[in-house]
């Protein structure tokens, strides 16, 4: 059963999500760029700055009284944003894909989609998003950004809990590996990258902006509409985000990567957002090692605490993950961590080691960031009492 079995949803508006692919070669006319459809749970906003970055001088004067002086600019916005380009640009890489679709009229058709994808070790692991690489592809191929190409690409495995796909290129042993960032130290106003290969033809295109928002659930669908899924805990950006930056990084000034971007709002200007890069953190240990993707599991159904759900349930807290299932489920799986734990119905988990289960760090997120094999400190309430128990947290293939 998945971390984030029930979550609580109120209004939703229409949203849509990217893919890109290589320049050489283009594109394929009638080629699919996996635009993926998505809701957004609450109201998003946009915001935007400019200018340089500077270095200021506080003057004090005779009277006591400051002058900030902000002619002494030491770089200019744009060589930290190329500096940081050149840094990454040779980690992201061009996805092109072949799967058989079936039409509505029952006929099936060889489809090709493209996107893009990010190398996270020396010897070929690549992440990228679901949407982009499914199981059921038949051919995946990966075009460096020098133009090499690979065809003996390896399906891994999907997070079954969010849009994040592995791939492995077989035989290789020195690419460049993107650096990552802490997305957990994100904040509202940065200054962000994004890099993809926009409309499937425009290999490592380079956009910028800032982030908008922190926390964003969402429900992202296909082009067709006929496959979703839930999505929590996004980045949200101005930063442009077309059609075939699916997989691609978010990037800080700093060239590291804090997100994988994943979607984008249809019907609107600046909204996009992406899997923030702690998410995946807990499964490269396993993947690294055991060459497969491996959940960190602890084992319970659960509600986020909204004023609603504090409000139905008469709870003294306002955030939060309140232990709940639906009628006929258990709420702590048997032979699970949380089982051994001794967690109950009605429990409130409220930290995992010590850090806040809220709005911008929901409790599937700050699982997805546990190695199986750990110890980890959970702190709940139990009828309005605290306690912390350690637990050894579990995989999941």
């Amino acid at each position: 059963m998945n971390e984030n079995h029930m979550r609580h949803r109120s209004t939703e508006h229409e949203i849509k999500v990217v893919q890109a692919a290589p320049l050489q070669p283009p594109a394929k006319k009638g080629m699919s760029r996996g635009l993926y459809t998505a809701l957004i749970i609450p109201a998003c906003f946009v915001a935007g700055v400019g200018g340089a970055a500077v270095y200021t001088a506080v003057v004090p004067k005779a009277d006591g009284t400051q002058v900030i002086n902000r002619d002494k600019v030491v770089l200019q916005e744009g060589e930290v944003v190329a500096a940081a380009a050149k840094k990454v640009g040779s980690s992201v890489v061009s996805i092109i894909t072949e799967q058989t679709a079936r039409t509505m009229m029952g006929y099936s058709s060889l489809q090709q989609g493209a996107g893009t994808g990010i190398i996270i070790s020396a010897d070929g692991y690549v992440v990228t998003n679901k949407h982009v690489v499914s199981s059921e592809s038949q051919s995946i191929e990966v075009v460096l950004a020098d133009g090499t190409s690979y065809k003996d690409v390896k399906y891994v495995g999907s997070d079954p809990s969010n849009d994040v796909t592995f791939l492995k290129i077989q035989n290789v042993k020195s690419l460049t590996p993107a650096v990552f960032g802490d997305s957990s130290k994100v904040e509202v106003g940065q200054k962000v990258i994004a890099i993809g290969n926009a409309l499937g033809e425009y290999q490592n295109t380079v956009t910028t902006g800032i982030i908008s928002a922190l926390g964003r659930p969402v429900t992202a669908s296909d082009e067709s509409g006929r496959s979703s899924e839930q999505l929590e805990n996004l980045l949200q950006t101005d930063a442009a985000i077309n059609p075939g930056n699916s997989g691609g990084p978010l990037l800080n000034l700093s060239g590291e990567v804090i997100g994988i971007n994943t979607a984008i709002a249809s019907g609107a200007q600046g909204i996009g957002f992406s899997i923030p890069i702690n998410d995946i953190k807990g499964m490269l240990k396993g993947l690294f090692s055991e060459g497969k993707v491996i959940k960190p599991y602890i084992g319970v159904r659960y509600v986020t605490i909204t004023p609603d759900v504090a409000s139905r349930y008469s709870l003294k807290v306002r955030q939060g993950a309140l232990l709940l299932a639906s009628e006929g489920q258990s709420v702590v799986a048997s032979g699970s961590p949380a089982e051994k734990a001794g967690f109950k119905a009605m429990d409130i988990i409220t930290k995992i080691n010590g850090m806040a289960v809220d709005g911008t760090h929901p409790f599937a997120s700050l699982v997805a960031q546990l190695t199986p094999g750990q110890q980890a400190v959970i702190t709940y309430l139990r009828d309005g009492k605290e306690a912390t128990v350690t637990l050894t947290v579990a995989s999941r293939s």
